[in-house]
């Protein structure tokens, strides 16, 4: 599995629109309280995601990316839904179209260590709580999410 796949790929191509493919989850307490991760990139609030690396499953980039993102160590229980059409435009001039898959995940186990760079808080939001959402495919993985609209794509 190549490390740092859109880092070498950028490298080549400078900030030109790319297709990307995201994968994330949806972690909930006991309240159905949904964990959300404040970002260093936009400074406000999404899922715990990312990038998958060249050779690794949407499944696999989601328990990496959480266990990175917030210390803990998930596992996949269902496919939430498919996002691919969404334009995003990063504070560094990159300019990707997301192709995300969020899944519902459960906890399994924390990690001893920090969350990663990216991470600036954590923190779980009731529906009626939440608050502003970096991007309208966060938000919408959110909704479907609280109306048990899933596994929904679009």
């Amino acid at each position: 599995m190549e490390q740092n796949y859109i880092k070498n790929l950028r490298k080549k191509v400078g900030h030109e629109p790319l297709i990307l493919n995201f994968a994330g989850g949806v972690l909930v307490n006991d309240q159905d309280e949904i964990l959300l991760q404040k970002r260093s990139d936009f400074k406000s609030w999404g899922l715990p995601g990312g990038a998958m690396e060249f050779g690794e499953s949407a499944q696999e980039t989601c328990v990496r990316e959480f266990l990175e993102e917030t210390g803990l160590k998930v596992k996949v229980k269902s496919l939430l839904g498919i996002s691919t059409d969404f334009i995003q435009h990063y504070p560094n001039g990159d300019v990707a179209q997301a192709v995300v898959i969020e899944f519902l995940v459960e906890l399994v186990g924390k990690k001893s260590r920090k969350p990663d760079s990216e991470t600036l808080e954590l923190k779980y939001f009731s529906k009626d709580n939440l608050p502003d959402i970096f991007n309208k495919q966060h938000l919408n993985f959110i909704e479907h999410y609280y109306k048990r609209d899933y596994p929904f794509f679009e």
